[in-house]
């Protein structure tokens, strides 16, 4: 199944895409005047020239490319970063170098993916105990090595 999204792109790059048959997130790509540096721990947003109306009880999210995570230490600042439904600005992307050396950003570099999904309202109920689980209240490393 399809979901239809309404989508003005101003750059001259292709649409986020897939880039195979079971991708889960589309490529989306750098729209630059000029090639964009980042410094070591440097974080900057990355314009992509593309709006979006994301239908109501869906969201977009921004995530790294593992390519560049794992090759040139660029990532997502706030992975997976999130558009809600009624956001109409440009998608930007926060990057951050993480590496020790200077990145640069080209225009048309496909610089982060986009994964578009459902998620669910919560309308709280207060209560005065919760149901017990195995795992109780382990928290952080609860599980061991």
């Amino acid at each position: 199944m399809e979901l239809k999204v309404l989508v003005i792109n101003n750059s001259p790059h292709a649409l986020p895409e897939y880039q195979t048959a079971g991708s889960a997130g589309m490529d989306i790509k750098a729209w630059l005047d000029e090639p964009m540096t980042l410094q070591p721990m440097e974080r900057k947003l990355v314009p992509t020239g593309i709006y979006m109306a994301i239908p109501e009880g869906h969201e977009a999210q921004i995530r790294p490319r593992s390519g560049l995570a794992v090759k040139r230490g660029l990532t997502v600042v706030n992975a997976p970063g999130t558009i809600d439904s009624d956001y109409r600005g440009e998608v930007k992307v926060a990057l951050i170098n993480l590496s020790n050396e200077e990145q640069v950003i080209n225009d048309g570099e496909r610089i982060a993916q986009m994964v578009v999904g459902k998620y669910e309202r919560v309308k709280w109920q207060l209560a005065d105990v919760l149901e017990q689980t195995d795992r109780g209240t382990g928290g952080f490393g609860h599980s061991g090595v």
